[in-house]
């Protein structure tokens, strides 16, 4: 009976270590170890800033997961996109995928604005372990379509023009104005006049705006992200024509063809129009020849060339430009060019004059024209380089010159001046010199006898 008591207080005792044992293993023999071996995250969750309509993904690599799960959630709306690989919002542009060991990936296909926030991957431990990522959705500028009709471009010359430029896009873009040709832009305030390369600002105000200030003009828009956008506005200035004449008198010879020129400016484009001084209207033809030659958005050059010139082509000739604001004209008048030639040939002049004291002399002289002539008792002698005849100078009983005109030869302007032949006459010194007056013979010899006299006197002493 003892041995019966015994074994069964043995047997109790069995049972009650097996369920201590028990306890303990389950209390301890899974916890422990589970403490000890957590999920651990490799690497942080990264930044994304997308283009609208690009893709983009978010990779989560998590290390000891376990019999944990990984999820994918947006911070900012609470909502849970994926558990695993299992989807579960109802956007078929998100997707997941794992790679079979440590590494999820959440994919967002076509980005949108809306898809800008914070995303988390989360693994679900006591406590839950997560880490977060950021998504920033740019979109690139975009003009907007104003609707703006051509007149709100057109403006008349001293008048004001306003532009308008807006533009959307994230981050705001920033719009700027630019003349497409590179010129200033011209910025007018009732005390002062400004001109700039750019403008920044969604309006763009020309006051008193002129006509050299038409022309093409660039919205730019840009904030950042590629690419820039522009968008070209022109601008129509309305005045009335003006002509501008360089050249109111034209020379041209005849059976020469000749260019009339007549500058315009005028917008809208003019009606042009070359009339004859007998108000006869030209039109091109075989004889007339009318041309324009572009020189910018509002001004242009007129031609009328006239061909093999005759006398009947010689005269006025008006050039007339007219749009819905007024008329304008200019006159030019055409004259005959008469060209003369000149040739380049020696000539010899033959010129004799008569001497009261002695016979006629005679002068040659090439290349130049001499005249000798007696004024007050003295030869006198005039040459000149150009000249067609030649006199002979004659002094007859009432001492007046009677002119002889004599051969006449061609001569050029300016005529090489010939060396003086051999035979060249005497001067009227050298002619005065050579007539000895009786007085002075007789004054030599008085000398002489003088000085004999006293040399016969002196000697006798």
């Amino acid at each position: 009976m003892a041995y019966g008591l015994l074994y069964g207080m043995a047997s109790r005792d069995i049972v009650l270590c097996f369920f201590l044992a028990a306890f303990l293993y389950s209390s301890f023999g899974q916890a422990m170890p589970k403490s000890e071996v957590q999920p651990e995250f490799l690497a942080l969750l990264e930044n994304h800033t997308v283009i609208q309509g690009r893709d983009v993904s978010f990779t989560c690599v998590v290390n000891h997961l376990q019999s944990y799960k990984v999820a994918w959630m947006k911070s900012d709306s609470k909502a849970i996109l994926a558990i695993h690989t299992r989807m579960v919002a109802q956007n078929p542009r998100l997707s997941v995928t794992h790679n079979g060991h440590n590494t999820w990936k959440l994919h967002v296909t076509n980005v949108q604005p809306n898809d800008s926030g914070t995303y988390m991957c989360q693994v679900n431990t006591d406590p839950m372990r997560s880490q977060t990522g950021h998504m920033k959705v740019v979109i690139p500028p975009d003009i907007m379509d104003l609707d703006d009709s051509a007149d709100l471009l057109t403006a008349k010359e001293n008048s004001d023009l306003r532009l308008r430029c807006r533009a959307t896009g994230t981050p705001k873009p920033v719009v700027t104005w630019r003349r497409e040709d590179g010129r200033n832009i011209t910025l007018r305030t009732e005390h002062s006049v400004q001109r700039v390369k750019s403008y920044e600002g969604e309006q763009l105000h020309l006051r008193g705006i002129l006509r050299q200030e038409m022309g093409s003009y660039l919205c730019i828009a840009s904030n950042g992200v590629p690419p820039t956008v522009s968008k070209r506005y022109y601008v129509n200035v309305r005045f009335k024509p003006l002509i501008k004449v360089s050249n109111q008198l034209v020379a041209a010879p005849a059976n020469s063809d000749v260019v009339l020129h007549c500058y315009v400016e005028s917008w809208p484009k003019a009606l042009n129009t070359w009339y004859r001084d007998d108000g006869m209207k030209l039109l091109s033809d075989e004889k007339h020849v009318l041309t324009e030659l572009p020189l910018n958005d509002y001004a242009y050059q007129l031609n009328l060339t006239i061909r093999r010139l005759n006398r009947d082509d010689f005269g006025s000739y008006t050039c007339a430009a007219e749009n819905l604001l007024g008329k304008a004209e200019g006159t030019i008048r055409l004259q005959e060019l008469h060209l003369t030639r000149t040739t380049s040939v020696p000539i010899r002049y033959n010129t004799e004059f008569i001497d009261k004291h002695g016979p006629k002399k005679q002068l040659e002289r090439k290349g130049k024209h001499y005249t000798f002539g007696w004024e007050g008792g003295s030869l006198s002698k005039n040459s000149g380089n150009t000249g067609h005849t030649a006199s002979v100078l004659k002094r007859n009983s009432s001492n007046a010159l009677m002119d002889v005109t004599v051969k006449k030869s061609k001569v050029s302007s300016y005529p090489a001046p010939a060396p003086a032949p051999a035979h060249f006459a005497p001067t009227q010194q050298n002619v005065q010199n050579s007539v000895t007056s009786p007085r002075q013979h007789s004054r030599l010899n008085c000398v002489g006898l003088m000085f004999a006299f006293l040399v016969i006197v002196i000697c006798s002493w």
